[in-house]
């Protein structure tokens, strides 16, 4: 009965209007305040400052800081082997295998269309279609930075206006096209292996992604799909090396990664629910 309860409420309460509340709320200067909201949160989560940069709750003048913080240096290494991919984030995977006939798997009994999570274009979404995907749910006491599982060059960027439905398990399980309902940043990356997407989904009280090439993606103003093309070479073209930060979450959500057919295969010992660690062995490259 609570669960359904939570549910129900997901689809009444006004999401965009108390997430952009809680955004000004974690973004305000509030002191001893900021400092006790902090170190509440600390203490909810056990959250692992030692892993931080800064290690304590008045080191940061924003809630958002404190999120988006730093970690220490060597708190993630990244592994080094050319033949394989690292974890994007911290986290822990929701779902992850074969794209079938156009299909991600979102839970039991749920898919959702590749086509329609990349922005509703055939031609954005068939470099992808036969391939791999991945989706990786950040927790709130997660780390928030998103890095690049291998080298690439970024190609495009799409902005998806849409919902803020929580992105939990409970709401995976329950609410059918989350994934592809939700607010959403595409990014779409060219690497020597094949084509890469990653998608950086909003949620509940998620204030605003942000890329470390454009800054804040959301929320801009109206309902449009926003669409961004970047140079594949010269000096204006926006490379990464793998491990590099791409982006970050001001409050929690999910990362959806997709690749081209016959180009990774994830580690056999992974799966629903693994915990996942920025910079650990992710999967195999096969070309």
């Amino acid at each position: 009965m609570l669960n359904k309860l939570k549910i129900t409420l997901q689809y009444i309460l006004p999401k965009h209007a108390i997430s952009r509340l809680v955004g000004k709320l974690a973004a305000a200067e509030a002191g001893w305040l900021t400092t006790k909201l902090i170190s509440v949160f600390i203490n909810a989560y056990q959250i692992n400052m030692s892993e931080a940069k800064y290690k304590n709750a008045s080191d940061y003048k924003t809630f958002n800081d404190f999120f988006t913080r730093e970690l220490a240096e060597g708190a993630r290494p990244i592994n080094n082997d050319d033949n394989c991919l690292c974890y994007p984030v911290d986290g822990a995977i929701s779902q992850q295998g074969d794209i079938v006939e156009g299909q991600l798997i979102q839970a039991k009994g749920f898919n959702y269309s590749l086509i329609s999570l990349l922005g509703g274009k055939t031609e954005t979404a068939e470099p992808f279609q036969g391939g791999k995907f991945s989706c990786i749910y950040l927790a709130p006491k997660d780390y928030h930075r998103i890095h690049m599982p291998m080298a690439g060059t970024l190609r495009e960027m799409i902005y998806i206006p849409g919902e803020l439905f929580s992105v939990n398990p409970l709401t995976a399980n329950n609410v059918p096209n989350l994934f592809s309902r939700n607010e959403r940043v595409v990014t779409i990356f060219d690497t020597e292996h094949g084509a890469m997407a990653m998608v950086l989904v909003g949620a509940t009280i998620v204030a605003s992604i942000e890329t470390t090439w454009a800054g804040t993606i959301t929320p801009p103003a109206g309902k449009d799909i926003f669409r961004w093309q970047y140079p594949a070479e010269g000096v204006d073209a926006i490379r990464f090396n793998k491990g590099d930060e791409m982006g970050r979450f001001k409050l929690g959500s999910t990362v959806i990664t997709t690749f081209a057919p016959n180009m990774v295969e994830f580690n056999p010992q992974a799966g629903a629910e693994t915990v996942t660690r920025l910079g650990e062995y992710y999967a195999d490259l096969l070309r």
